[in-house]
């Protein structure tokens, strides 16, 4: 397993997919989506209020309502039996309405995450995957008690191993 992100098209819509393996716990990675607190250090402030959320990202650095997404969350379920998974749209102004979904799996003490970000245009998809990629990385370095890279730097070097960037 890679950490390299893949886009598919399937007719007018693409499909961000990343898998990773996560040396945490399901308990530890699911709390790391799902918390606010948690994902305001990896990911920017998230708002999670009766079967909605709010995502104000602190990056791309870009106008707040160009990165601004809403939706409401779809799936919610909590680990339960080694499996938990975590669904919500993904409305921004910027891009197609799509949705996005956490996956996770207990796998021993790790857990595989399969994520997924559905809907997009390919051009939107090969735009998002390397910054999708930097924004995963980040997770993993919360996960790890360390300081999250920064964003802008580490799609800057991860942008040239995707298609769109060769």
């Amino acid at each position: 397993m890679n950490d390299l992100g893949t886009v598919t098209t399937t007719g007018d819509h693409a499909t961000l997919t990343f898998e990773r393996r996560l040396k945490f716990p399901i308990q530890k990675v699911w709390s790391a989506i799902t918390d606010p607190q948690e994902r305001k250090a990896w990911l920017g402030t998230t708002h999670v209020d009766d079967g909605t959320i709010v995502i104000e990202p602190e990056d791309p650095p870009a106008p707040a309502e160009a990165k601004r997404v809403t939706g409401r969350i779809l799936t919610w379920q909590p680990p339960d039996n080694g499996h938990a998974v975590f669904e919500h749209e993904w409305r921004q102004r910027i891009v197609e309405d799509g949705v996005v979904r956490y996956e996770l799996t207990a796998d021993g003490d790790d857990t595989l995450l399969t994520f997924t970000h559905r809907g997009l245009s390919e051009r939107n998809a090969l735009g998002f995957v390397p910054g999708t990629h930097a924004f995963l990385d980040r997770l993993q370095a919360h996960l790890n008690d360390e300081e999250p890279p920064n964003w802008s730097e580490r799609y800057a070097e991860v942008a040239p191993n995707y298609p769109a960037w060769r």
